[in-house]
């Protein structure tokens, strides 16, 4: 089987195309692709494929969750995660088990393009050999392998997966260009052919890297001004009438990519005898915001002469980010526990959390609705549901002398009533 022909067969309709993990990535990869080729979206949670063909039967991706389904697909693209450990060490297993699985089915002339986050080298150094162990088939000659770094952002109309630049490697020049073409049917905007696999990697990682670190100094200065009696928003704003001033805010850095990928670039680099001073301060900074804002709402509390220990606490908001229901690495966990020992009780809310995943994730019990008055409000993410309240709603689920803790800065200059704090 010609292995420069790829794009023509699914072009055909003689082969399908795979997408290999379902989440906020695999998803919208493979919705995309379906417009044009023939998908088999796999993922190995039953509930996940039930719930997918429920709501977006008909869509033209074939879901399911038996991996036989993938022998029929000549192009796999795999978009599992990549999360780290307890350590925060990177957590390879999910890849290297979705790695097996597709090594399994695979076949002469197939192509294999990764899209997970990882450093550098990882997809020729610790996937290859492993597809190869597998399969019996040698990379580049029996089958090709590519790399494409994810850049979808969940619940982002804006930059979607088909308008949004794509970088693409390979591992020799045939396959560049495939890979190239079968991309450019779904995405609308530039491919950009990087020279090598591991340039493609290392993108990703300086993305997500850059991001963190930005937003590490701006909690640098929100701790440090916040201690001057100096408002962080004021003083962004008049920083920003410079042309180069990079447009960043304070905040909670949780989720599955900023405050994780920075760890893998910290890991490699030890390991060739590397420093990397930077990312582990930057690192250091966000990872050390939970214990800032349950410190800081705490002393904000006790100077309005509520008794930390008394005081009941609302916490709305526990998702990464606002309007969607992802809650891994979430900074508002770490936070309800530190309350924990300080406060008579937490309620927290989330109008896009499941439930039982924050359960079986944290073992918080979210509640419905507020019930009765609260010392101390931590508005935590920005939820469309929570742009619209107004003080009067605040006012009726707070005590006298309450605390509106604004992290998202949703209510800065319409708070005249309560308390405020805000990053």
């Amino acid at each position: 089987m010609k292995m420069n022909d790829i794009y023509e067969r699914l072009k055909g309709r003689e082969t399908s195309l795979a997408v290999v993990g379902l989440g906020y990535v695999g998803l919208p990869v493979a919705l995309e692709f379906a417009r044009h080729f023939n998908v088999t979206g796999y993922d190995i949670d039953n509930c996940r494929i039930a719930s997918l063909e429920k709501i977006y039967g008909g869509s033209g991706v074939s879901f399911t969750s038996s991996e036989n389904a993938l022998g029929g697909a000549a192009f796999h693209i795999i978009t599992v995660p990549t999360p780290v450990d307890a350590d925060r060490k990177p957590d390879l297993f999910c890849l290297l088990e979705a790695t097996r699985t597709v090594a399994r089915h695979l076949k002469p002339g197939d192509y294999v393009v990764y899209e997970s986050t990882v450093s550098p080298g990882c997809t020729e150094n610790e996937c290859v050999p492993v597809l190869e162990e597998c399969s019996g088939l040698k990379a580049g000659e029996d089958f090709k392998v590519g790399y494409s770094p994810e850049r979808v952002n969940p619940n982002d109309m804006l930059h979607t997966f088909a308008n949004t630049p794509k970088v693409v490697a390979a591992c020799d020049e045939v396959a560049l260009k495939c890979i190239s073409e079968v991309y450019s049917s779904a995405v609308g905007a530039c491919i950009y052919q990087a020279p090598s696999i591991m340039v493609a990697e290392a993108s990703k990682m300086l993305e997500n890297a850059q991001r963190n670190i930005n937003i590490a100094l701006m909690n640098e200065f929100s701790i440090l001004f916040s201690n001057m009696g100096i408002d962080m928003a004021e003083v962004i704003g008049a920083a920003s009438t410079k042309w180069n001033f990079v447009q960043c805010r304070p905040g909670l850095v949780g989720g599955h990519c900023i405050p994780v990928d920075p760890h893998y670039i910290i890991a490699l680099a030890e390991n060739i005898g590397v420093d990397t001073p930077v990312l582990k301060a930057g690192c250091a900074v966000n990872e050390g915001m939970a214990r800032y804002v349950t410190d800081s709402v705490l002393r904000e509390c006790s100077a309005r002469g509520i008794e930390p220990r008394d005081a009941r606490v609302l916490l709305m908001g526990i998702t990464y980010k606002e309007n969607i229901d992802d809650i891994r690495n979430s900074v508002q966990a770490e936070i309800c526990r530190l309350l924990g020992a300080a406060v008579a009780s937490t309620d927290v809310i989330d109008p896009c959390a499941d439930p039982e995943k924050v359960a079986s994730m944290y073992g918080i019990n979210l509640v419905g609705e507020p019930a009765g008055k609260y010392d101390i409000i931590i508005v935590a993410v920005a939820h469309d549901e929570y742009a619209s309240l107004d003080e009067e709603w605040f006012l009726s689920v707070s005590s006298p002398d309450a605390l509106l803790a604004d992290l998202v800065w949703l209510y800065r200059g319409k708070i005249n009533s309560l308390g405020y704090w805000s990053l």
